[in-house]
């Protein structure tokens, strides 16, 4: 498969399609109701792709807010937890971590039809492709850095002190992981795939120990998720919270770091590898790694080819997530086939990447 261009940044919004509209004026008189300064004409756009929680832009005449919902239609066990969102992004910031405000939960399906919550709406880039083109060496320096610290900060956040302590279960990580993603993609299975068959027989016994460290994960931390701040090289907010939970911290960390691994054609937000990284001001996998275990204290290969196979599975699941989602009716992106014809690559590449670490 050849590799698609990726877009440099996304974050545009459009007219709220029939499909996605929902009734504006029982929103504005539930939210007026609620947030003090939320008043007068409101404008509701929908912020382009995604395929998981609808996501839209409210804007009145003082203030711009952000809402978040789950889609419509019949949905998987645990999966579009807003109320999950809500809670662990209120948590970290009252503690600090570059957040957008969250400010409402809404459980009421009568408001709008589903459960939603509101945020302020933090302005700010959010790159698609890791190469950032249009930027200068010094500035796209900057930005990993401010990446890995935003991150390490994340991951020493005592979880229990801010009452986070039974957001997941402590220990085990990558083996509730693969069980997770194993159970998902059979639930959205619409074809065989032998690479994920063998994927789930040997993931399971080939976690390298890590012991039983444990913080909060938000598990999907990639460029895309983050918000740079408009003018400075810096992260502003890390955002889509959905698949957060309490694991071991280099399950984000070798997630994030797929930007220099992923292989090509699999993935639209393009890849780092066989870029001239010292001319770009990026610096190496090992280079990033070595520095988040510098700020971290923690300790481990983030390297070993089992988190390759590992994240790449894992991705091959979320997709196929939307595979099933659009056999059954509930999809609430525009690019589902496209996404869906990934799956299969991916599931290719994580085999390769598991014989390298000993599968056979």
């Amino acid at each position: 498969m050849s590799a698609a261009q990726p877009a440099a940044m996304i974050g545009g919004t459009v007219d709220v399609a029939a499909n996605s509209a929902f009734d504006e004026a029982r929103l504005i008189a539930y939210l007026s109701g609620r947030i003090l300064e939320f008043s007068g004409s409101v404008r509701v756009q929908k912020f382009e792709g995604g395929q998981s929680n609808p996501t839209f832009l409210l804007s009145t005449p003082d203030a711009r807010y952000v809402l978040r919902r789950k889609p419509a239609g019949v949905l998987l066990k645990s999966a579009h937890a807003v109320d999950r969102e809500y809670r662990v992004t209120k948590a970290l910031f009252e503690a600090g971590l570059p957040i957008a405000e969250p400010l409402v939960l809404c459980e009421d399906d009568d408001v709008i039809g589903t459960m939603f919550y509101v945020m302020r709406h933090v302005p700010g880039r959010s790159f698609w492709d890791p190469r950032m083109p249009g930027l200068d060496p010094a500035e796209r320096a900057a930005i990993y850095d401010s990446a890995n610290d935003t991150l390490a900060r994340l991951h020493l956040v005592d979880y229990a002190a801010i009452g986070l302590g039974d957001y997941g279960r402590p220990g085990n990580y990558f083996a509730r992981q693969i069980s997770r993603w194993t159970r998902q993609y059979e639930a959205s299975r619409t074809r065989d795939i032998p690479e994920m068959e063998r994927l789930i027989a040997w993931l399971p016994g080939a976690v390298p120990d890590t012991g039983d460290r444990t913080t909060i994960i938000h598990g999907d931390y990639s460029f895309h998720n983050l918000l740079v701040h408009p003018t400075e090289p810096r992260v502003s907010a890390v955002i889509d919270w959905e698949l957060s939970t309490l694991g071991d911290p280099l399950g984000d960390l070798t997630y994030h770091m797929m930007e220099w691994s992923r292989p090509a054609g699999v993935d639209v937000r393009g890849t780092l590898q066989g870029a001239d990284l010292s001319a770009l001001g990026i610096p190496t996998a090992q280079e990033y790694a070595q520095r988040y275990c510098e700020r971290t204290g923690f300790d481990g290969d983030p390297n070993h080819p089992f988190y390759r196979a590992f994240n790449l599975f894992r991705v091959a699941a979320i997709l196929q997530g939307i595979a099933g989602r659009a056999r059954d009716g509930v999809q609430t992106g525009a690019n589902a086939e496209e996404i869906i014809s990934r799956v299969e690559p991916l599931a290719r590449a994580a085999w390769i990447a598991a014989q390298e670490a000993g599968a056979s």
